[in-house]
């Protein structure tokens, strides 16, 4: 248990950061500007299969696609690898393993492609495109529902570190991997080809260039749009790529959107954390709410959430303010919703943000459950990887007694289909959605009022993310 902390005025909370789901979530950081995508060279190495590639020695073979430096034995052989590298990896032995992308100023020294004795060249970048495509057209088939999607998956899709989005005809990739960044050109032309898009623009988060070592710039094709519009399930969003977070648009949270639906026709609806109005405008397009309140700090979110309005002639109540302080205040004058959603930000960036980051989902939860009315909905969501889905439901409880109120778990869902999680790399579980029907307030809650509780216990994960 942790010791009573002294009785005083509540101090005041920091609002959250602009910054939604990115590594550094909730630590402020120098705002970049504008001008931040150049527009400039994109890198082009080449996927070629190197004739003679540098062969590294790891200590064991394990069958996770990052290789940790503690893992790495060295470089072996006359020819020495050059950061960015492809590298024949063999195990202590001498026995091959496979290939892999060598960075030897970053924790994980090798993101490993595949196994076999043979350099993959061109025919196997572009098969591990192909496959990622068909998952999304051929068995999905979410181009008769949607012109936004995800492409490649990182580690579920066999390309660890990339993330590639399709926004109409913009592709938007996320890069972890100095390998990936020098031969990102090649791949996206690839990529374009297949799926007939003409733009595309890269993005590098400057936590993972720094851990990276690289000065990943961030670039983009010469006539990129600064918006496109694109349609999900009838609903219409701007996605404003100059300034905006990850790759543009969340569409990890499409299949809960439209579920969504199901519980807000006639009811009133409290979006908080909005960023640009996806679940609000989802309620009120496609719900049938009788009202919906969309909420962030944002001031520039807010202003892309009203325009995502008007292009769906709709008309939402928007506040600009931090979550906290409106639900506090909504709970202080007794006014409650029919369905709450909570999507915050990435409140653990990192394994030092572990108590902090749960924390703050405590409170938030408290403050969401005191907003619903009996009978009512709550969607609560963490993206943070770092959190696992039974931690989180733990903690959920632990909020429900804290705020004195009796609660059904639903359903636990997580990021639609096309962000698969691979069996060797399970943390790319990363988005919980847990959906919890609340009840009527007990007579006494079972926690004190101090909101100190005992924290789950269990494994703190990884530090990185998929």
């Amino acid at each position: 248990m942790r010791p009573e902390p002294p009785r005083g005025p509540r101090p005041s909370r920091p609002p959250f950061p602009p910054d939604r789901r990115g590594p550094a979530a909730n630590r402020p950081e120098p705002e970049r500007p504008t001008s931040s995508l150049d527009i400039t060279e994109i890198p082009r190495r080449s996927l070629d299969a190197p004739e003679s590639p540098p062969t590294v020695s790891v200590r064991s073979a394990g069958h996770h696609p990052f290789v940790y430096r503690k893992m790495v034995i060295g470089p072996v052989g006359p020819v020495r690898p050059r950061d960015g590298d492809m590298v024949r990896v063999v195990d202590r032995d001498g026995l091959p393993i496979g290939f892999g992308l060598w960075n030897a100023r970053s924790q994980i020294n090798l993101r490993m492609l595949c196994q076999g004795v043979e350099a993959p060249g061109p025919a196997f970048w572009e098969g591990r495109l192909d496959r990622a495509i068909a998952l999304r057209r051929d068995l999905l088939k979410l181009e008769d529902s949607t012109d936004a999607y995800r492409v490649v998956h990182a580690e579920a899709d066999g390309l660890s570190g990339l993330i590639l989005d399709r926004f109409d005809d913009v592709l938007s990739a996320e890069v972890f991997s100095l390998g990936i960044y020098q031969r990102i050109g090649p791949i996206l032309d690839r990529a374009a080809e297949r799926l007939g898009t003409k733009h595309y623009r890269v993005n590098v988060d400057e936590r993972i260039a720094l851990a990276e070592d690289f000065p990943g710039k961030p670039v983009a094709t010469a006539k990129l749009p600064p918006r496109v519009t694109i349609r999900e399930n009838g609903v219409r969003f701007r996605v404003q790529f100059a300034g905006g977070h990850k790759t543009g648009f969340f569409c990890d949270q499409r299949e809960n959107r439209l579920a969504l639906t199901r519980f807000t026709p006639g009811r009133t609806v409290l979006d908080a954390c909005c960023y640009t109005g996806g679940f609000g405008l989802y309620a009120m397009v496609k719900g049938g709410a009788a009202e919906v309140t969309c909420v962030d700090l944002d001031e520039k979110a807010i202003a892309l959430a009203k325009e995502n309005a008007n292009a769906n002639q709709v008309r939402p109540n928007f506040v600009h303010a931090d979550a906290f302080g409106y639900m506090r205040q909504m709970g202080a004058n007794g006014k409650t919703f029919g369905v709450v959603v909570l999507d915050p930000p990435k409140l653990i960036p990192g394994r030092l943000d572990i108590s902090a980051g749960k924390r703050k989902y405590f409170d938030l939860n408290v403050l969401a459950l005191n907003c619903v009315e009996p009978g009512g909905i709550l969607l609560t969501c963490s993206c943070s990887g770092l959190l696992p889905a039974e931690e989180f439901v733990i903690l959920l409880r632990a909020a429900a007694r804290k705020a004195g109120r009796s609660v059904q778990v639903l359903a636990v869902t997580g990021a639609a289909p096309d962000h698969p999680v691979g069996l060797e790399a399970l943390e790319g579980a990363y988005l919980k959605a847990v959906w919890l029907r609340v009840g009527d307030r007990t007579s006494t809650p079972s926690i004190a009022d101090d909101p100190t509780f005992d924290e789950p216990a269990g494994a703190e994960g990884d530090d990185e993310d998929a």
